[in-house]
This record gives structure tokens, sequence and C-alpha cells, in this order.
């Protein structure tokens, strides 16, 4: 099956994660796939290569490792008109729109290759959408949606968001624009993030069904719990906080501002601080925002030296000096972690060659054409706590004269001075004990005696409780027996609509 949406961030990904963690529930053999994502959120296997977070969610839902299999194509975007191609986990090239028409032969044999194999070693594989399947200015090239569909004779679910409006129209113009091959694999629809009582919609719910012909198999109502793991940029809005904060253990709060950078990525990192109680955990745009904060997070970036520049334009740059001249928390993880350095020398990701690092951090950072991608537990510098994350950088340390902050397979990692902390680790905020123990040294330097990390804190509990709830939504709202008989009888007949009456 084919989970596909009216719009980016309509709800694929967590109805892909809730349907697989329900059937994994029923002890059916599943596996997820999304063949292309286009996402600067992304996570190593342990196969060694690199695939998009929402993917990796999906697999844990399913009980599985992730894999390059779930995510063979990922497109990670450096600018407005250039990304990253990765395939089957690795980089291979930097492509323009123009540029990954070149690739799409070799691109579809992948993708089918990987599905394929899916499917001949899982009782049932759900496959997630990119975007929208309206988007019929792509259609000759799309490798995820509709293409995919007709390409492996998939039913096709259509999710749509009701929060932004219009979902009714949204619905019935993604089926009314396709051509009539593709319209025969629409099968039915979700309507996702409802408010209120579901009575008032079932009207415009039968009336699409007599416009088009297929059914609405639920109305996934809107979950204030449900917030971890968001799939791309669009979850991470200026001045909105991340999480549901819950009240604290002592008490005081601690307030962090995570610099919502242009290019971020893994911006995910952030969502274990937000799992603490009484860590109130916001994205900020502009430095009025880091300055009542107790700790400011850069967090991960795809393009570092521009990041770094529109840090210098927007004024972050001055309040970070600021803050570190007063000795006051700041964190950087990955691309945040080079910005804090002396120099940047990058040939390869901006090709600016050298430029001035924000200098808060005794350390020299240069870029190199292959990629680091590992996975990696160590501890802390002192041994005392085990730490464990993955890398996915360019950049490579070349000088550094401040302290590790870690000790990883051998070797120091990070620096830390002062109130300022650096790491290329991501992940390393989702080590319970290290987070904990990190934490009280913020509130140390924060000046905030009455905060105290909780001792029961799991992210991996919580994150697990996630996609217990998302299976739950399912099983609740949706019509299950419908859902799984298009999983074993495939698209039924339908009608096709046309866009001239």
């Amino acid at each position: 099956m084919l989970v596909a949406g009216t719009t980016s961030d309509a709800g694929k990904s967590v109805v892909v994660a809730g349907i697989c963690r329900m059937l994994a529930r029923r002890g059916v053999r599943v596996a997820p796939f999304k063949a292309q994502n286009m996402s600067n959120n992304s996570v190593v296997t342990l196969d060694g290569g690199e695939i998009g977070r929402a993917q990796a969610l999906q697999a844990r839902a399913c009980g599985l490792e992730p894999s390059v299999r779930f995510n063979p194509i990922l497109l990670k975007p450096g600018s407005d008109r250039r990304s990253q191609l990765v395939v089957r986990g690795k980089a291979i090239a930097t492509v323009g729109a123009r540029d990954y028409f070149v690739h799409r032969r070799e691109l579809r044999e992948v993708v089918a290759a990987e599905l394929n194999s899916l499917r001949a070693d899982f009782d049932v594989v759900i496959c997630e959408g990119a975007g929208s399947p309206a988007e019929i200015n792509l259609r000759a090239t799309d490798l995820a949606n509709m293409g995919l569909a007709r390409a492996a004779n998939l039913p096709v679910v259509v999710v749509g968001d009701i929060d932004r409006g219009g979902v009714l129209a949204h619905l019935f113009g993604t089926v009314a624009v396709l051509e009539p091959e593709d319209q025969q694999l629409i099968s039915a629809f979700i309507v996702n993030k409802f408010r209120g009582d579901v009575e008032l919609l079932k009207p415009g719910l039968d009336r699409l069904t007599e416009l088009t012909g297929r059914p609405t198999l639920g109305v996934l109502p809107y979950a204030e719990d449900l917030w971890i793991d968001a799939e791309d940029s669009l979850g991470t809005v200026a001045d909105a906080p991340v999480g549901r904060p819950r009240p604290p253990r002592g008490d005081e709060w601690l307030t962090v501002a995570a610099v919502r950078l242009p290019r971020i990525s893994n911006s995910t990192d952030i969502e274990a601080l937000a799992c603490e109680p009484g860590v109130a955990v916001r994205w900020a745009t502009e430095p009025s925002r880091l300055a009542d904060a107790d700790l400011v997070v850069l967090p991960g970036s795809k393009a570092t030296v521009s990041d770094l520049e529109w840090l210098r334009r927007n004024g972050i740059a001055d309040a970070l000096r600021l803050r570190a001249a007063a000795g006051r928390p700041i964190l950087g993880i990955c691309g945040g972690y080079q910005m804090l350095a002396t120099r940047i020398v990058d040939p390869v990701e901006s090709g600016a060659g050298a430029v001035e690092g924000l200098g808060l951090l005794d350390l020299e950072i240069e870029f190199a054409a292959e990629k680091v991608l590992r996975q990696a537990t160590g501890a802390t510098a002192d041994r005392s706590i085990p730490v464990r994350g993955y890398e996915i950088h360019h950049g490579r340390v070349t000088h550094t004269g401040d302290p590790a902050w870690l000790h990883l397979e051998g070797a120091p990692e990070g620096s830390a001075t002062g109130a300022i902390w650096g790491t290329h680790l991501h992940g390393l905020l989702e080590s319970d004990a290290f987070r904990r123990s990190w934490l009280r040294e913020v509130a140390r330097a924060a000046a905030r005696p009455g905060f105290h990390p909780a001792e029961d804190t799991s992210v991996a509990a919580i994150r697990t409780a996630q996609l217990d709830l998302l299976a739950d939504l399912i099983e609740d709202h949706l019509d299950v027996p419908t859902l799984e008989a298009l999983l074993t009888g495939g698209a039924p007949a339908v009608p096709t609509l046309s866009t001239t009456r």
C-alpha cells in the first residue's frame, strides 16, 4: 500500500508509522518504505548508510533496525536549487532539478529493486509518498507517488490535514487532476488532525464519496500528546514550543532557545531536551528570543557557512558572543559546533574556502569530500557516563585547544570550555544518564538551583509510547477491515473523475 498526502506535512509519516505499529503488534511482518525522501533530518543505519529520520522511526514501529532498504533515495537540500543526492545510504552527487532528470532511469531501477526485495522478505510493506501526488508538473519523473504506485500496482490512500482548511477540496482535487490510470489506484481517504465533533464533518465526507466513489477510512483526531520526531523543517516553526512541557520536579524551569537555522538539519536532536520535565524548548529566529533563555542550542546545518552568515546578518552571532562573555550556556551540535570555531575551511559544501567562525571555541574545521557516516559509542571525557549517537558530517576537526567533551571509540570528541559545549555527535542527548548529568551543569551555569532533572525520564520509552499512541489512533478511528482488504486485495474498481465537468 502507498500512503500519499494532499500536501507535505499532511501526516503521511505518522500514518505510516501508526499502521506499521498496529500491524506489528498483531504479529504481522511489516516494513516501511519511502522511495525518495527530501529531508535534512536523517540517521545513520547499522549498515553504514543514511536515511530519513521518519523512516528510522517507522522501522522502530515495525520492530526493525533502520536500514537503507527503507529509504533508498534521500535528497538533502543545501540551498533553494541544489540538493545532495544520497542513494542506498551514500552521497553520490549534488544536483539541481534539471540534473536530477539525468539520474531518473538509474534511480527508478534502484527503487524497484529495493521494493521487490522488501516484498519478498515481509508480509506487508507500507510505502510513504513524497509531497503530493497532485504535483502533475513532476509526474514524468515521479519515483515516490503515482510513479511508484503504477509500477508496483499499489492501492493508494490519500491523507489530508484538516487543520490547514479546505481538506475536502484537497482530497477531491488530488484525484481529479490525475490521469485516469493513476486515478484507478486512488482507493480511499483519511482525514487527519480533526478537532471537534466528527458528526459535523460527516455530510462532507458522504458527499466526497458520492463525488469520487471512494470511501473515507476514518477521521484521526488532533492528538495533543503526539509530537516527537518531526519529519522535516515544517515541524520547526519559529517561536513554537517543542513538545508538551511538563511541570518541573524542582521549583524552577530551564528554558532553551534552539536557533531555527535556514538549512537546519537533524532538528530532532533537541526533542530529547523537550522530553525532560521542567525544560521548556522553543525555536528562535531572532536575537531577542535568546536573551532570556537559560541555554541556547545551535543545531545541525546542511549549509554551515551559509547559515553562519545568516547568524551574522540577523544579529544572533553578536548575541551568542555576549552570552559567551557572560558565561551563559551554549551548545553546538554538528554544523552548530562547526560555527563556534575560529576558522572554517570549506571547499566542499559551500565552496567558500576559508571563513571566520564565531570564535567561541579554540577550534578549526576543514571540510572533506567524503562524508563521515557512523554510529558511535563512548563516554564522557572522564569515562564516567556512557553515551551513544551517530555522525553525519563533511567537516573534520584539524585543531582544537579546548578540553574534549566526550571520548568515542578511542578518540577525543567535541569541546567543553566554561559554559560552551560542542560535538559532532547527533542523538547524544538521548543518552538518559548523560543528559541528566549535563543538564545539572547547565542549570548551575544558568543559576537555576531549583531545577532538577527527572531520574525516570527515558527518551526511548517516550518514543515507544508515541508509536503505541499512533497505533491506538489507527485502531480506534480508522476502518481497519477495509484497510486490511486493500492490503490483501489491492485497489478496487473505482470511477474516473473528469476535470472538465
